[in-house]
């Protein structure tokens, strides 16, 4: 017997998206696999890691603990959205570069879409209030540092931009 597909739309990264997914497709997978967005990691699949992070209606949650039929109606923002239209890294991308925020780069997409709704709600963050905005994602390479450096600056390059 073939599961039941539901109808979904979506706008995700600015793109209209209709589909018919299993109802326990999990959001992640569909991002992934219906999708091809592959840049949203898939961790420990229980919402602890972050690495699956993405910003549905702004707001960062954990898409391997949603179904994708959860997010018809919806505007997601996945890690591919964040790169310019002609190909230039975001300010986070950008400073997470310059500092050497990453290694093997698995947290990486989570840590941005974390840090980009964080950054929009606090554009002056102490690093304090930045540490506990990252406590959320698990990085297992890093020891912070570098990130947390890299945010400072990213935060610091977006005020600067901001008319």
């Amino acid at each position: 017997m073939q599961p039941e597909g539901h109808d979904i739309e979506l706008s995700v990264n600015g793109v209209q998206y209709r589909r018919a997914v299993e109802a326990r497709m999990l959001l992640s997978d569909f991002l992934r696999h219906e999708l091809m967005l592959a840049g949203t990691h898939v961790g420990c699949e229980q919402g602890v890691c972050g690495a699956c992070t993405i910003l549905l209606d702004g707001a960062p949650v954990r898409s391997c603990l949603m179904f994708a039929v959860q997010a018809g109606g919806h505007d997601l923002f996945t890690v591919e959205g964040l790169i310019g239209a002609s190909g230039e890294l975001n300010p986070l991308q950008q400073a997470m570069h310059e500092h050497h925020g990453l290694q093997c780069g698995y947290c990486t997409p989570g840590i941005l879409m974390t840090m980009t709704a964080f950054l929009k709600q606090n554009p002056d963050p102490s690093e304090l209030e930045l540490r506990e905005a990252l406590s959320g994602n698990l990085c297992r390479c890093t020891g912070y540092q570098n990130i947390v450096d890299a945010m400072l600056k990213a935060a610091e390059m977006m005020r600067a931009a901001a008319p």
